[in-house]
């Protein structure tokens, strides 16, 4: 409590720019790679190369991804993404960057967040760029598969939409193709081996530059993609401050971690800021 009380502390000075992970989400039914609710499972991501050269690869992770959209697009937003939206309201964040593609930060009530890897709620075409919604997909690759989804039980979803599959499941599942010039359709989310797109970066590096903290919350910092905003403020002398569940790889960079539920944690720094102590 005394660490939560001087976050506290940190978060009512203001100039808080937010760097959120996965283990934000995992209240809402969506697990993580690396936190505790990904600790057991072995799932390897889909790489860019892979999904656009393999078709076979290609159909199933949209078999799978057509399956497991019933958990992403369910999901709610959590108290942990209801209180960094109020923080925002009542004037202590400079920005949001997600690493997260769930939506649930503006499903909460955030507004301008710096989505850094996409959203699984858009589909975009790699032949003319046209961006649809997933509903959209869904209701076409409903119609190419009758059936398809009512005979499945899915017993695990992985954090970016895909579900576990026997690939003896997936015979028969037919993919489809943009609507405007049949070209290859992809969730509108870097994959790895793709590049963060440059306007995301600079606009992300922006903010850190202009923060007074650099809050981490639910990230192990694993992969550059978010670490080296982390680098980014230690070289600059911007305070860090991480709240996650188990370690991280920020922690040699940060003033002040915290280990423990988000959604403990950050309703407890909105109380703060609105005048109620903090009490151990």
């Amino acid at each position: 409590m005394e660490s939560v009380g001087e976050l506290a502390e940190w978060v009512s000075d203001g100039g808080v720019v937010v760097l959120s992970g996965a283990g934000l989400s995992t209240e809402s039914g969506i697990p993580d790679y690396r936190g505790p609710s990904g600790v057991a499972r072995g799932a390897t991501p889909m790489t860019y190369q892979v999904f656009t050269r393999d078709p076979i690869a290609r159909r199933r992770y949209w078999a799978r991804s057509h399956l497991g959209w019933r958990t992403i697009g369910d999901a709610r937003a959590n108290d942990g993404h209801r209180a960094v939206a109020r923080l925002q309201e009542l004037g202590r964040l400079d920005g949001i960057i997600t690493q997260n593609v769930d939506g649930l930060h503006q499903a909460g009530g955030a507004h301008g967040v710096v989505e850094l890897h996409g959203n699984l709620a858009r589909v975009i075409c790699l032949a003319c760029g046209e961006v649809t919604g997933r509903a959209e997909l869904e209701d076409r690759l409903n119609a190419a598969n009758p059936g398809f989804a009512d005979t499945k039980t899915v017993a695990t979803v992985n954090p970016d939409g895909d579900v576990e599959l026997d690939d003896a499941e997936l015979d028969g599942f037919t993919v489809v193709d943009c609507t405007g010039c049949g070209g290859m359709l992809k969730p509108d989310v870097v994959y790895f081996g793709e590049t963060v797109p440059a306007a995301r970066v600079s606009r992300s590096f922006d903010l850190v530059a202009g923060a007074r903290t650099l809050l981490v919350l639910g990230s192990s910092l694993t992969v550059m993609s978010g670490r080296r905003f982390v680098l980014r403020a230690a070289k600059d002398g911007i305070r860090v401050a991480i709240v996650n569940q188990g370690v991280t790889r920020g922690e040699p960079y940060a003033q002040l971690t915290v280990d423990a539920a988000l959604g403990q944690v950050l309703p407890a720094l909105v109380r703060h800021v609105e005048g109620v102590p903090i009490r151990g």
